[in-house]
């Protein structure tokens, strides 16, 4: 007798067998991917870069693919962005899922450098109004930002994702409210997530704000129309559109706008072909320059040496010496000392200078005195600079002595012969008073 199936397993049967093929698609309907590849940004002003394969989910990014073997900090880092997320709070979107939303906005944060002089970021809320929850020069730290972020509360009904593209684009990315402007070369890039179809225009907004230079992300969860995100997105759409089921996987999708973001720090691949120093820029590629004393050459990698001498960039007071290739030394004149600045010269010996003046011998008495004297067999005259020999100054002493005394006999025999006629005139005079003192006694 054929043994019979338990009624326990005919009923489980079904369960058993293949589940019948799916349902084609319907040709006019495009498929939903679960994620799509975020990689080279467009044309349109982007901070595009070609990146490495993505990391496996969930992990970030390490840069292990990268050429050279290159992995870690120091290879990849957040570019400087003006970053506005535009999130979708209308009812659909319940309390538990907008949670998510926030979460997956400060997931993004985490990867970012957050700062003045790095990335800046701004929140516009919309629903069927918009509400921008914070400028882009509002927070300056990561923790102060995404405290902000976990404050932000749904707003209503409705889905005006025009009008939210349309306010970021006229009041969160301007310079007044903390966007960088053109000259800065900083990318200003939008994210916008929504989970339904917007019940405003936004293809003509959406290309407006591309045309500004910005750089539009489209996000959908669950039943968000797919050709509205194509819409609103920038080119190509492969690399700017994505879509998840529901908003329980959305915090994945902060990993490859990690990747999305980074640059590479080119200088840390040791590829860059700089023969002294790799100079990372802010636009992320980077350029060569030289050490002290050397100049880059035209092709922009090597480095040749500089003759500062010769170049008149030395900065030496007296004398440059140039040493071996791409160095010198500064030097003194003679009777100067290099001061500690190695540049400047003080003076050390005046003998030294030749300035002096002595005719014979300079005799140092300092750094900023001296005197001269005299060879052997000659002295040194009044005027302390000139030298007389010995012997020619005695003859002139024997002579002017010789001439004073003649000069004294002519004086003495002067005054000789006048005190012998004033002596005569005087016995004259005696005698004539004697002969009158005489007649007048004997009269």
């Amino acid at each position: 007798m054929p043994r019979r199936l338990p009624g326990l397993l005919l009923l489980l049967w079904p369960l058993l067998l293949p589940p019948p093929p799916a349902a084609p698609a319907n040709p006019g309907t495009p498929a939903r991917p679960v994620f799509r590849r975020l990689g080279t940004l467009g044309p349109r002003g982007s901070p595009g870069r070609h990146p490495a394969p993505a990391a496996p989910t969930g992990e970030p990014y390490s840069g292990s693919s990268l050429p050279g073997g290159a992995r870690g900090a120091g290879v990849c880092k957040s570019r400087p962005l003006d970053l506005v997320f535009i999130i979708d709070s209308s009812r659909s979107v319940r309390p538990l899922e907008f949670t998510k939303v926030k979460t997956f906005v400060s997931r993004i944060i985490d990867t970012l450098d957050i700062g003045e002089a790095n990335t800046r970021v701004a929140v516009v809320n919309y629903a069927s109004t918009v509400k921008i929850e914070f400028h882009l020069q509002a927070h300056s730290d990561k923790q102060s930002l995404k405290q902000a972020v976990g404050r932000i509360t749904p707003l209503s009904t409705g889905t005006m994702s025009g009008l939210a593209i349309q306010t970021a684009m006229e009041e969160a990315f301007t310079v007044e409210a903390g966007a960088r402007g053109p000259s800065s070369n900083i990318p200003k890039v939008a994210i916008i997530v929504t989970d339904g179809r917007p019940q405003d225009q936004v293809n003509e907004v959406a290309a407006r704000a591309r045309a500004s230079g910005i750089e539009l992300y489209a996000v959908g969860v669950g039943r968000a129309d797919m050709e509205s995100l194509k819409m609103i997105a920038s080119e190509p759409l492969d690399e700017h559109v994505f879509y998840v089921e529901t908003y329980g996987v959305i915090e994945k999708l902060s990993s490859r706008f990690q990747e999305t973001f980074c640059a590479i720090d080119k200088c840390a691949l040791n590829t860059h072909g700089c023969e002294h120093i790799c100079v990372n820029d802010r636009t992320g590629s980077y350029h060569c320059e030289c050490n002290e004393g050397y100049t880059l050459n035209e092709d922009r990698k090597t480095c040749s040496a500089q003759d500062q001498c010769a170049s008149g960039t030395h900065g030496c007071q007296h004398l440059c010496v140039s040493d071996r290739a791409g160095s010198h030394h500064c030097e003194c004149y003679e009777g100067y000392a290099l001061n500690e600045d190695k540049k400047t010269c003080s003076v050390r010996d005046k003998c030294a200078l030749g300035s002096h003046g002595c005719q014979h011998i300079c005799v140092s008495d300092g750094a900023a005195s001296y005197h001269c004297d005299c060879y052997t067999g000659f002295t040194l005259n009044e005027d302390k600079k000139t030298c007389s020999a010995i012997e020619e100054a005695r003859r002139l002493i024997s002579t002017e002595d010789t001439c004073g005394c003649e000069a004294t006999l002519a004086f003495q025999d002067k005054v000789s012969s006048y005190l012998q006629r004033l002596n005569t005139k005087i016995d004259d005079i005696l005698a004539k008073l004697q002969a009158n003192e005489y007649g007048q006694i004997h009269r």
